[in-house]
């Protein structure tokens, strides 16, 4: 029987198409994301009043936030919309919504042309990005973990993360390149476009990528169950009260981790401890590398040992060691680089089985529902509002508190896992 294990496991060989493919919408995402956050630095005075720049970035990023208050809603229809009607048409509809607004924001005019009418428009892809965000993370993590074989969903799950980095480095080596090679008049005239209609190649290339995809066999058997669910979200909470206050617990801290060192921490290093630019992205990409090439062995790991020890991991030495990376956010590559290492090899031992984690809380007709609703309104509440708050906090004099912020939120989620069953191994509900 051991043997017959051990074959099994040699022969077993990763669908790698199909995996970049359910895989390539959230790189998308994410890198859509991403650059608004850290090109936003150029673009903040394009669609606001160019006389206050500390008030135009704080208005750019309260538009970041007011989006992701778009992703609850996203979650909500998009993961129903999967739940009852499949996981592949979902995904396409979120990936074209997606590569639409970044294209509508690369083409967008400036405030000096058309006045308050650039925000509103702005705002309004925004909103479409927001939507299809919410949905894309909990769609593709269902269809990950439900074309998983049970003993591999680790490793399965690590793929979500590696398209992620993978697109948050290209962000990040665009933004090092822009910055290295183009003039700074440029780049605020025309140069912090070139990323955005990027997203739109990206885009087409992805959807023509997902075409191909087939239906998860998990969601063909329980289709018609999914569609006699009332009030499905009420649901989540009568039914998985403890799955929704645990995906929230752990949530809460992986988002703040992502928008910390993927989005935040770029403004505020650059504005507020007067990085150099070329300095900052030269070190989120070569965090970022790490994070990506960390992904598949943690899932494998995860495979062997369990999910618990990484998380505990994870969380416990994020509490102890975020306030005091925030002292080296200053002047010089070598203190960013342990920052952007330090920070971003420890939330990969989440990133890498998030998928998993999800997929294994809910049960296939309430999955896509109960992973986009909460965890997308955890990461509204939590991640969108990231930004903002670093940038008000510093305009305040008051930096330091967001880190304690961070660290507190850490020992929160520590706890929460405390009450987390072990998955390895475990049959999807």
């Amino acid at each position: 029987m051991a043997e017959s294990k051990i074959e099994s496991e040699v022969r077993h060989r990763l669908p790698l198409r199909k995996l970049f493919a359910a895989s390539v919408g959230n790189a998308l995402e994410w890198f859509d994301w991403t650059i608004y956050a850290t090109f936003s630095i150029y673009f903040a005075t394009a669609f606001f009043p160019s006389g206050n720049e500390t008030l135009a970035q704080i208005n750019t990023f309260a538009t970041y936030a007011l989006a992701f208050f778009f992703r609850p809603l996203g979650g909500f229809l998009l993961g129903r919309f999967a739940d009852v009607r499949g996981r592949k048409p979902a995904m396409i509809l979120t990936i074209s919504l997606m590569a639409g607004g970044s294209v509508v924001i690369g083409i967008l005019p400036t405030f000096s042309l058309v006045g308050w009418l650039a925000p509103v428009l702005l705002l309004l892809a925004r909103i479409a990005q927001g939507l299809s965000l919410g949905g894309e993370v909990s769609n593709a993590s269902a269809y990950l973990g439900e074309i998983a074989p049970t003993r591999w969903r680790g490793r399965y799950s690590s793929f979500f993360y590696i398209s992620t980095g993978s697109a948050v480095l290209l962000a990040s080596v665009l933004g090092f390149v822009l910055a290295r090679t183009m003039d700074k008049a440029d780049l605020y005239s025309f140069g912090w476009r070139i990323p955005f209609l990027l997203g739109g190649v990206l885009g087409a290339i992805g959807l023509w990528l997902r075409r191909s995809l087939v239906e998860t066999t998990q969601f063909e058997e329980n289709k018609a169950t999914a569609r006699r669910v009332e009030r499905p979200l009420l649901a989540t909470l009568r039914q998985h009260p403890k799955a929704v206050g645990q995906l929230i617990g752990i949530t809460m801290l992986s988002t703040l981790c992502y928008y910390t060192f993927f989005s935040a921490l770029t403004p505020f290093a650059v504005k507020t401890r007067h990085a150099s630019d070329v300095d900052v992205f030269l070190a989120l990409s070569v965090g970022t590398a790490l994070f990506v090439m960390l992904q598949y062995p943690y899932g494998m790991l995860s495979d062997r040992i369990g999910r618990k020890p990484q998380l505990y991991v994870w969380s416990g030495l994020t509490a102890v060691l975020i306030v005091p990376l925030s002292a080296l956010v200053r002047p010089g590559l070598g203190g960013l680089l342990v920052v952007f290492c330090v920070g971003l090899g420890l939330y990969a031992a989440l990133s890498s089985l998030a998928p998993a984690i999800m997929s294994e809380l809910f049960p296939t007709a309430l999955r896509g529902l109960g992973i986009g609703a909460w965890y997308n309104l955890t990461v509204a509440v939590f991640g969108g509002t990231a930004p903002l708050v670093i940038s008000a906090l510093s305009a305040a004099n008051l930096s330091t508190v967001f880190f304690w912020y961070v660290a507190v939120a850490a020992v929160i989620t520590f706890l929460v896992l405390l009450t987390l069953p072990e998955t390895r191994g475990s049959e999807l509900r």
